[in-house]
């Protein structure tokens, strides 16, 4: 009986430390949010201090930001578009949100983009780049109507996340051509993710 006590009583002292840890972190760390009206807002990729960490509409819930305190870069992408860039200084226990505003920029000729090209990858919150350029997240690009319409020619493409091993590959297109990449990330450092993923 004298053992059971006992046990009971230091789980409830290792749950009351946890606790108290828990509210100590919490009102160390500062909390980002983000909010966009729009796609072009939604579906842009985010870096802090030059690492990739997702997609707006993703960085919630078990995915939420946070942060130690002071001065963090925020960089926002998205394809066709001027980056977002925020220089945040953020306080201990701070909810600081930031509100993704993407400006539109026209390609030089839209009309000359005729091949198109489909990418099915686990996990799908992988980022994807085409000959060096953010061009979104492989989610964007696989499914009914969804694909990204590309110049014909040859074209690079990678497929990143940080944990995963990058996927490289180049393809070359023709005018009104369909053509779908389909891998599976395997899984790796955070350091395997690529320049691209882990520096602005």
């Amino acid at each position: 009986m004298l053992k059971r006590s006992t046990s009971c009583l230091l789980a409830l002292i290792c749950l009351l430390t946890f606790a108290v840890m828990t509210l100590a972190q919490n009102q160390i760390m500062s909390e980002l949010r983000f909010t966009g009206a729009g796609n072009a807002e939604k579906n842009a990729g985010v870096w802090i201090d030059g690492q990739y960490v997702g997609y707006v509409k993703e960085l919630k819930g078990d995915r939420k930001i946070m942060l130690l305190p002071g001065k963090h870069e925020i960089i926002v992408r998205q394809a066709w578009c001027k980056d977002y860039v925020e220089q945040a200084v953020l306080e201990p226990g701070e909810l600081h949100v930031v509100q993704v505003a993407m400006t539109k920029v026209t390609p030089a000729d839209p009309s000359s983009a005729t091949a198109e090209l489909k990418i099915s990858a686990t996990p799908t919150r992988a980022v994807v780049f085409v000959d060096d350029q953010f061009a979104g997240h492989v989610d964007e690009f696989d499914g009914v109507g969804k694909a990204m319409l590309l110049i014909p020619g040859e074209h690079h493409i990678r497929i990143s996340l940080p944990g995963y091993q990058t996927f490289e590959t180049s393809v070359t297109l023709r005018a009104r051509q369909k053509l779908k990449i389909k891998t599976e990330l395997m899984k790796g450092s955070i350091t395997e993710a690529g320049p691209l993923v882990s520096a602005n």
